[in-house]
């Protein structure tokens, strides 16, 4: 299993992953300090994948987090993300989709998803 950064990733977006660091949503710092953050294995916030950033990133399990704001829903939207995906995937890594109204009023099945899919994922490995 590679490291997360083992991914080559493109350098231009360095800064622009710090910047998503320091104005994360209200969706987002929700599950990173409400969960994420101390979940017993390891997640990044923003982390660069290959020409990607994604919301947060398990390397061990190779899962990415994504939580899908009102933009993500424009065709050109939902195409970028769906080749996101594809290009994701291609690396073995699991991306997990949740839109901004689940992790606000469905939080506790969005928590257990991403525990039910990193226990699958590390049982399988």
């Amino acid at each position: 299993m590679k490291p997360y950064n083992s991914f080559k990733y493109n350098a231009l977006n360095k800064n622009n992953t710090k910047k998503l660091r320091r104005e994360m949503t209200e969706q987002e710092r929700k599950l990173w300090y409400l969960f994420l953050k101390n979940y017993p294995i390891r997640f990044y916030r923003q982390r660069r994948i290959k020409k990607y950033i994604v919301d947060f990133y398990c390397a061990e399990a190779k899962i990415a987090v994504e939580l899908d704001g009102s933009q993500h829903y424009s065709d050109n939207s939902l195409e970028y993300d769906k080749q996101r995906t594809v290009v994701l995937e291609s690396e073995d890594i699991k991306v997990l989709r949740f839109t901004n109204p689940q992790v606000t009023y469905k939080f506790s099945e969005v928590c257990e998803a991403i525990d039910n899919e990193i226990k699958s994922r590390l049982k399988n490995n």
